[in-house]
Formats: C-alpha cells, sequence, structure tokens
C-alpha cells in the first residue's frame, strides 16, 4: 500500500492506494506543533477504523507546503512505515519542465496538480487550487509548467472581511440564491462566494488568451472547488483527488 499526504496550510489529506487505486482518504487540520508520534497515532487510529494496518504500508509520498512539518512527518514514516518517505522537491522526477524563473519557488502542490491534470487531461490545461490561497496553474501540450497565479483564499478573503470591519459578522461559505441580496449576512456571502466566480472567470479568460489556444481544459481542485464551480462559466471539471492522484503518479516514477 502506498500512504500519501498532501499537506496544505489548512488541511492536510491522507490517501491510501493499492495499485492504482485509492482505497481510503481522510482530511485532518494541519497542526505544525504535533510530534512525529501525535501525527502516527492519528494516523493509526483512522487505520484501524478502517480496517488497515500500517504494517502493510510499503510505501510513503509527501508533498508539502509547510516546511515546519516536514521533519514530524518524515520521522513518522520511518517510526510507523519503517519507511523513507519520498518528499516532492528537488531531484524529484516528474516529467515536468517547469518554466519558472525559479523552479525551487514553485509549490510542491502545484507541481503535483500540474503532474496530475497533464496525465488525466492532457495540455493545453489550467488547474485552479480553491485552498488556503486560490492558485491558477497553465500547462502546456508539451507538459511544460508555464506559471500561474497566486490569489488570496475565500477563506481568508471571508476572514478579513470578519475582523477588519466592525459591524460585519462572521459567516459561513454558503450561496445565497440571488446576487442582491436583503440582508447583511447574505449580503456578504454574494460579495464573497459571486466575487470569486467573478475572479476566477476574469483571470482564467485572461490565461487562454495568453496560451492561445481555444481548447485549454480548465479544472478545479481543493476543498472549496465544487462551490465556485457550479456558477463558474470558465471551469469544465472538479477533481476532488486530482493532488493525491498526482502524488500515485509521481510515486509511479521514482519508485526503485
Amino acid at each position: 500500500m502506498l500512504l500519501a499526504f498532501d499537506v496544505g496550510n489548512t488541511n492536510i489529506v491522507l490517501g491510501v492506494y493499492e495499485g492504482k487505486e485509492l482505497i481510503k482518504y481522510w482530511r485532518m487540520s494541519t497542526d505544525k506543533s504535533k510530534t512525529s508520534d501525535e501525527i502516527g497515532m492519528l494516523v493509526n487510529q483512522l487505520f484501524n477504523y478502517e480496517g488497515l494496518d500500517l504494517k502493510d504500508v510499503t510505501d510513503v509520498i509527501i508533498s508539502s507546503v509547510v516546511p515546519t512539518i516536514m521533519y514530524s512527518l518524515q520521522h513518522m514514516a520511518v517510526k510507523y512505515c519503517n519507511k523513507e518517505a519520498i518528499v516532492i522537491g528537488p531531484g524529484i522526477k516528474t516529467g515536468i519542465n517547469i518554466k519558472y524563473d525559479n523552479p525551487r519557488q514553485v509549490g510542491a502542490d502545484r507541481i503535483v496538480n500540474a503532474v496530475s491534470a497533464f496525465h488525466k487531461y492532457g495540455g493545453p490545461v489550467i488547474v485552479v487550487d480553491f485552498g488556503t490561497a486560490t492558485t491558477f496553474c497553465a500547462i502546456s501540450e508539451k507538459c511544460e509548467y508555464l506559471g500561474g497565479i497566486i490569489s488570496p483564499g475565500i477563506k481568508i478573503s471571508s476572514d478579513a472581511l470578519f475582523q477588519r470591519a466592525a459591524k460585519l459578522p462572521k459567516v459561513e461559505l454558503n450561496k445565497p440564491k440571488k446576487v442582491i441580496c436583503k440582508n447583511t449576512i447574505q449580503s456578504m456571502q454574494s460579495g464573497i462566494i459571486y466575487g470569486y466566480v467573478g475572479l476566477v472567470d476574469y483571470i482564467v479568460t485572461r490565461m487562454k488568451e495568453e496560451l492561445k489556444s481555444k481548447k485549454v481544459k480548465v479544472i478545479a481542485t481543493g476543498g472549496l472547488a465544487s462551490l465556485i464551480a457550479t456558477e463558474s462559466k470558465t471551469i469544465d471539471d472538479v477533481d476532488r483527488f486530482l493532488t493525491l492522484e498526482g502524488l500515485r503518479l509521481i510515486y509511479d516514477m521514482n519508485k526503485d
């Protein structure tokens, strides 16, 4: 079994693969203070609940945008799985040509998403990842990572509105039925949700113009992807397991 960790600023998504099949997955909060033992015990409990055994894990792969948690994760892999984890970073085979000014600046999650999207959908393809930050990545038909955009995430924007405006409450990220709303909470929800739809559609439209191709596929992923995709005019598909699948693909490229 392959144990894959997708570590984001807010959540960690874990996936277990048997060959090419994702058999189990979980989501837990990213806690930079957790030790390798705490992470190991939590993962062990998740495995036990699903009738799995950590001893059956043959390999571990990690993609992380949180450097401070990496030691704990890598040590957990050694102690509880008896495996040295493959970590997405320099020296790892991905099959993708990164055209960034400094390739080391590209987040591991963005590289993994690019690999996954190209293998599944071909190129050119745009990946929109709704995480703590909302990222847009462009991949060419030659499997080149061309670059992208980083914008504040939906929740960051929502929290900032609540924290910086004294009379505005904290609201749930629910989509109102109409754009024009008649109370404060729905008005805020409208601005956050439909404002993000506008942001996504405008940026994707501009990216398509720069890519100079009418056959660009646009794939959304991340926890809030479905919320925006249902209103977007540019998103073609939502792939909730895009990152985990990318980790599996990269593992296959790097296994002994």
